[in-house]
């Protein structure tokens, strides 16, 4: 058996075991290139850890750091509360802030599913006060978290801009972060007229405020003279447990715990216009300002260097590390020259984003990401396709279907139900919402992105 066929079989084996059991894919990577490289090539481990993305290494650490430092200090949770209250009384425009938010966080450097993990609770809340959709609410957010998810400094952006240059392939990051932000608007300007977005333009706050007085007033009737009615605002606790949304931290903060969360705010935005405008390493600008923001802060730095998810660390070096030994075995080229035999570009590159969003669906998209543009990039160095559209549609085709309830951002919303809505119900929502992005995504992405051949 040659060595190319044998490294696909291995790359199977590793997304299939994966899948099936908790095993983190980069921990198999790393043993699939020891394997591959020493069992089969003969190559030194020198050689072997040659592949190790040592500045994607520090790049992940140093933004989900920074993100980390900004969780503890409340910074996240008064950027939530002051997009809320620019909601005024337009019930309509809840679910655009949760999208707006979400965006904002995974830009920045979170991950997609902290970022779900952070707003949904929220957003979700606010969708069993207002009479809203949930699952209108939950793939707002889950669409929000991958609309900036490709940002040059978000880490999909950073991985797939960190792959591409290592190529001489010619392609814009700008144009991978617009695609994947233009796209997941359109689905989410889709699903709130499709979910009953437009019955909430006339939806105002102050309706359901007079339905929380009336119940107020009836809870008073009915207690007993000078008893303490058991009710602590609209939404924390009148019917029973906690409400995120209306249990936040206190509006009015001391000075001094202010002060971190302004210096965080001001770090994000030099964050951004360092590495981008004056093209700085991300990993390295990152992590000073999270250095900065910890000697500001001490106490918000508790706990910080737990919050990186070093699950993905280990899944992109693991990855991206078994993709140089897959180069040193021929199985790149191999792969390429398969497409290429087609004879037919544009349906490969179909092929190519069906796979990517199949798979994803029920494993890691920044696997997916990492191991099929490495694949692709031969194929799209014959100049037969616009690579920029290709990397693009299989971009959004590969992380737009984490909205299905088998992917941590769909599980993440199935498990924020909100009070007195039927899981089962909910959770089968979820499931067809999924099937029919699994089944249309890829093909939309691909006739908006790839056959026009404007990228």
């Amino acid at each position: 058996m040659s060595a190319p066929v044998l490294s696909i079989i291995i790359l199977a084996a590793m997304f299939l075991l994966a899948t099936v059991l908790p095993l983190n894919m980069g921990a198999l990577a790393f043993v699939g290139s020891f394997l591959l490289g020493s069992v089969v090539l003969g190559m030194s481990t020198n050689e072997i850890l040659a592949n190790f993305p040592g500045g994607l290494f520090l790049t992940i650490v140093g933004v989900t750091y920074l993100f980390a430092i900004a969780q503890n200090n409340g910074t996240i949770d008064l950027l939530v509360r002051g997009a809320v209250r620019m909601v005024g009384n337009r019930v309509a425009l809840i679910p655009w802030v949760m999208f707006a938010v979400t965006a904002l966080i995974t830009s920045v450097g979170a991950l997609s599913p902290a970022a779900v993990a952070i707003i949904a609770p929220i957003a979700l809340s606010f969708a069993g006060k207002y009479k809203i959709s949930p699952l209108l609410m939950g793939m707002m957010v889950i669409h929000g978290a991958q609309a900036g998810g490709f940002s040059p400094i978000a880490v999909y952006g950073v991985t797939v801009n960190g792959i591409l240059a290592k190529t001489n392939l010619d392609f814009s990051p700008t144009a991978l972060f617009l695609s994947s932000l233009v796209f997941n608007l359109v689905i989410a300007l889709v699903l709130f007229i499709v979910l009953g977005g437009r019955a909430l333009l006339s939806s105002r706050v102050s309706h359901f405020v007079e339905q929380a007085a009336e119940a107020r007033m009836a809870v008073s009737v009915g207690a007993k003279a000078g008893s303490d009615v058991p009710f602590k605002g609209f939404g924390s606790g009148m019917y029973g447990p906690r409400d995120h949304a209306g249990d936040g931290v206190a509006a009015t903060k001391e000075r001094s715990e202010r002060i971190p969360q302004l210096v965080t705010i001001a770090g994000l935005i030099a964050l951004a216009v360092i590495a981008l405008g004056f093209k700085v390493d991300v990993g390295f600008v990152s992590i000073t300002i999270a250095i900065v923001l910890a000697l500001v802060s001490p106490k918000a730095q508790k706990g910080a260097i737990n919050k990186i998810s070093w699950s993905t660390v280990l899944l992109i070096c693991g990855m991206l590390t078994f993709v140089g030994v897959l180069e040193e075995a021929g199985t790149i080229q191999f792969v390429s020259n398969g497409v290429a035999a087609m004879g037919m570009p544009l349906l490969a590159a179909l092929l190519i984003c069906y796979i990517g969003a199949v798979v994803s669906a029920f494993a890691s998209s920044t696997a997916i990401l990492a191991a099929l543009i490495p694949l692709a990039v031969p194929f799209l160095s014959t100049g037969e396709i616009g690579a920029v559209g290709v990397i693009c549609a299989l971009a959004v085709a590969a992380t737009i279907v984490d909205v299905s309830p088998f992917s941590t951002n769909g599980a993440l919303v199935l498990a924020s139900a909100p009070e007195g809505v039927d899981k089962d119900s909910f959770y089968k929502q979820i499931l067809g919402y999924s099937g029919i992005v699994i089944v249309a995504g890829p093909l939309l992405a691909w006739l908006a992105l790839v056959v026009p051949g404007w990228l």
